[in-house]
């Protein structure tokens, strides 16, 4: 039987996108103890500047905002293999999980990001990218006690990460 948490999040699964949030739903992250719905953030696109893109890469793991929200990636950005499709040797996707939306909304609202490390691949544009946020599927009752569970065992705060006005 599956557990309500993981029947609603197949519900929303379902609805598609949401309808817009209002500005208190986009004031910032709620309590901790509500951030437990985790979230992939998928950035998928093309690669222009490998060097610039590098220095990115590096400014974010030097600043260490996705270990201070939980964030960590899910895949190496490199292609093992194509099944289907064709290669684009500039293609590249990563996943980044983190606890819930509020969390990756801080990550990527914070003004750490925003005004420091976003330029770094910006003007001119160092990739071609789309950046969206999908939630974590729930796991599948046969799967239980044979992957992890879809939970944070850590509580990763947001609201201490200085946010950009939006």
């Amino acid at each position: 039987m599956m557990r309500f948490g993981a029947l609603a999040a197949v519900v929303l699964l379902l609805a598609g996108p949401a309808m817009a949030q209002s500005e208190t739903e986009r004031a910032g992250p709620p309590p901790q103890a509500t951030c437990d719905q985790p979230v992939i953030m998928v950035v998928t696109g093309l690669t222009l500047d490998r060097e610039r893109m590098g220095q990115y890469a590096r400014a974010i793991a030097e600043s260490k905002i996705y270990e201070e929200l939980g964030g960590y990636y899910l895949n190496i950005p490199r292609t093992l293999e194509i099944f289907d499709g064709t290669e684009d040797p500039r293609h590249t996707t990563l996943n980044v999980r983190f606890p819930c939306l509020e969390n990756a909304r801080a990550f990527w609202y914070s003004k750490t990001y925003q005004e420091t490390i976003l330029p770094l691949r910006q003007n001119p544009s160092a990739g071609d990218y789309s950046v969206r946020v999908y939630p974590e599927a729930p796991l599948r009752e046969d799967m239980v006690g044979k992957v992890g569970d879809n939970t944070f065992v850590s509580e990763f705060p947001a609201d201490g990460v200085e946010q950009i006005e939006r």
